[in-house]
């Protein structure tokens, strides 16, 4: 079944950069999925890699599936911090061999960062995990991929720190506040909006706070199959987001700043291929 979709729809080719398609909840449909995503004018996606099992998972994907469907496909590689307890010193040698035997694939570092929300992994090995991997991306040159909750100035402090060695990267799914935006962006990074913002209860600061995320530093994604958009007429049966519900996310940031969708749509899409390469 088609999924749900807005009637409006930038007629510009999209760019998701977060999608974890990797997920189990993609297992019975993965094909129609990209499939729903290209007829959506999801042109790529970019596949979330969370830990070294999902990484290499993420590069087959895109090896198989993204060259079956119009070379859709690229992938990070990371180790997320609710994972960060797995990441040894002989870990971060095989991500770094992963990123260098798959440059094809892979655009990215992460998703990396800081999360002291719940903790998963103590907060010590959250840093020394993300220290390894901001190692990674100046090594290698690519850009960071970044996650974090509740732990803003204790990421800005080492993000800082290493930033004249980073290439750059997307503060993924934010949610913050005025002060954490704009600190984001002092440190030249991208913002990444995901349907957070589609959400008429917990989305409201950042629909205020969108408005002043400049357009060359804006990136859209669904963070698929989390935070679907509350906004989608009708609502998908399953509950679960995808790609092909992007058009949302930007219709959305449209009602909030001063660009059409159309103008969104062509400068993210822009974005996200001088950030991380797509089409080249």
């Amino acid at each position: 079944m088609q999924p749900p979709m807005n009637d409006t729809r930038p007629n510009a080719e999209l760019i998701d950069i977060g999608v974890n398609l990797t997920s189990k909840r993609f297992d019975s449909d993965r094909h129609q999925v990209i499939e729903r995503a290209l007829d959506a004018g999801v042109r790529y996606c970019l596949v979330t890699g969370t830990d070294m099992a999902d990484s290499e998972k993420a590069v087959r994907l895109c090896e198989t599936m993204g060259v079956e469907y119009q070379n859709s496909l690229r992938c990070t590689a990371g180790v997320h911090p609710h994972e960060a307890d797995q990441l040894s010193n002989e870990t971060a040698r095989q991500l770094l061999q992963l990123i260098q035997d798959n440059r094809d694939w892979i655009v990215a570092v992460g998703e990396t960062g800081l999360d002291f929300n719940r903790n998963f992994s103590s907060p010590s090995a959250q840093e020394k995990a993300f220290e390894a991997q901001l190692e990674l991306a100046a090594e290698t040159g690519l850009p960071l991929f970044l996650h974090e909750r509740d732990a803003h100035q204790r990421q800005f402090d080492i993000l800082q720190h290493w930033r004249d060695n980073l290439s750059g990267g997307v503060q993924h799914c934010f949610t913050g506040d005025r002060r954490g935006l704009f600190r984001y962006l002092d440190l030249d990074l991208h913002i990444g909006i995901t349907g957070w913002i589609c959400d008429e209860r917990r989305g409201l600061e950042l629909q205020r706070l969108v408005k002043d995320i400049p357009l060359d530093r804006l990136l859209v994604e669904t963070d698929a199959p989390y935070l679907t958009p509350r906004t989608l007429k009708p609502k998908p049966k399953s509950g679960r987001n995808e790609p092909a519900f992007l058009p949302a996310v930007i219709a959305t940031i449209a009602e909030h700043r001063p660009e059409c969708e159309q103008e969104i749509a062509i400068a993210t899409s822009d974005n996200a291929r001088r950030l991380f390469g797509f089409g080249e």
